[in-house]
């Protein structure tokens, strides 16, 4: 029995609620909400497009690096505890980005909200997810991840009404004084819902875990990384992150040599919103039913269908279906990957595993937007590039899948 199916619909239903508003308030720190303020910051700081990608860069991988110690805290607080040292931590850099007086001071406000924001926010609400559900964790899983969808929806109006009415600086400042007023939600949220301690809680979901897969439970981070089945993976999980965002980076010059005008962008991005959210509630029940760890073999398929897409079509209507089909599997990552770790490795530790992988995805898309530009600069062609994805998707699911079949191997061996 899990943690939500012992307490009931309402203390589930709270839970689910705070790890909507944590992916939600990763906003903050996450490229979309940021780069809203990058022609303000390149300007202040006389930087060209180059050195504020550099900026960016040095910033994510920091915070990536980071990730992977600091991760470990929800595995040892309380998830109040946990929440307010995350919330409090990105208030402050929000505001140290409003006092940011050099690159430098500006690199360091980067590494916080990229810490804080799309790091923690996000690794502190999903965790939950995973820890106390069991038998609804996919979609558990996707209903909180609808945060980021919203995040996505509400960030543009949000920063362009604050940059209407004060200056950059002042809208960092009322950022802040946003995530601070909104902390109190925290305690209403998870009030009722039994939360204790990580050791209290998680015996229950992993006595379930266990029952339910007949796998070990409770691998710490050691442990798992010496499983050659997390490396045979790994390339697999880091592809979404690591191609959407080359691609997205890139898009001025992906439109420029498609011929696609800016209307066409604008309205192929508000497929991509509406396939992730598809890909959220349909990855959802699609983990419930299959499980994670079976269906991270197939999971890049629409993934390389839509670099097959980009490659093959020029006309105005590939845009859309190019960014539709990477939104439908960007939601399925988003759901596969916050179910995977607790299948395999079990809850205990789930906060430790879970910030390594966020930390690798993180390095993914710190890479990609030089990677691709570096290929860009040299003469290869979108069209290559699409292809080399496509091909990548396709071998690093065989990869996968040799690792799916010797992780279900093992679970029959393992069983009387």
């Amino acid at each position: 029995m899990s943690f939500t199916e012992a307490g009931g619909m309402r203390r589930g239903v709270s839970l689910i609620a705070f790890g909507a508003f944590m992916c939600l308030i990763s906003s903050v720190g996450q490229t979309y909400f940021i780069s809203l303020f990058g022609g303000e910051l390149r300007a202040a700081f006389d930087l060209s497009h180059g050195e504020f990608g550099l900026i960016y860069m040095i910033g994510t991988i920091a915070s990536g690096a980071t990730l992977i110690l600091f991760g470990r805290i929800v595995d040892f607080l309380s998830l109040n505890n946990s929440s307010f040292i995350v919330l409090l931590g990105l208030a402050g850099v929000a505001a140290f980005a409003g006092l940011a007086w050099s690159p430098v001071a500006l690199t360091v406000a980067i590494f916080g909200l990229r810490l804080f924001g799309q790091g923690m926010s996000t690794h502190v609400g999903i965790t939950a997810m995973a820890r106390h559900f069991q038998r609804f964790r996919g979609r558990a899983i996707s209903i909180a991840s609808l945060g980021h969808a919203i995040g996505v929806a509400a960030s543009p109006a949000f920063v362009i009404f604050l940059l209407a009415q004060m200056d950059w600086r002042q809208a960092w400042f009322a950022t802040a004084v946003l995530v601070i007023v909104l902390v109190p939600i925290v305690p209403l949220l998870l009030r009722g819902t039994g939360w204790r301690k990580p050791e209290a809680e998680v015996s229950v979901a992993t006595a379930a875990a266990v029952r339910s897969t007949g796998a070990r439970a409770d691998y710490t981070l050691g442990q798992a990384l010496r499983d050659p089945g997390l490396w045979l993976r790994l390339p697999a999980l880091l592809a979404p992150a690591f191609i959407s965002t080359g691609f997205f980076f890139h898009q001025v010059h992906l439109a420029a040599s498609k011929g696609w005008d800016i209307d066409v962008m604008a309205y192929s991005f508000s497929a991509f919103a509406v396939a992730t959210v598809l890909g959220l509630l349909i990855g959802g029940a699609l983990v419930d039913w299959l499980s994670a760890r079976r269906l991270v073999s197939v999971f890049l398929a629409p993934l390389a269908a839509s670099c097959a897409v980009l490659w093959a079509g020029n006309a105005a209507w590939s845009a859309p279906v190019f960014l539709g089909l990477m939104g439908f599997g960007a939601g399925l990552t988003q759901v596969l990957l916050g179910a995977l770790w607790a299948e395999l490795y079990g809850v205990r530790y789930i906060g430790s595993i879970r910030s390594f992988a966020t930390a690798m995805m993180v390095f993914s898309t710190g890479l990609a937007p030089f990677i691709m530009g570096a290929a860009i600069d040299v003469g290869v062609t979108m069209e290559r590039i699409a292809v080399w994805s496509a091909l990548y998707c396709v071998g690093a699911s065989v990869f996968s899948t040799m690792a799916a079949r010797a992780f279900e191997r093992r679970l029959r061996n393992d069983r009387p």
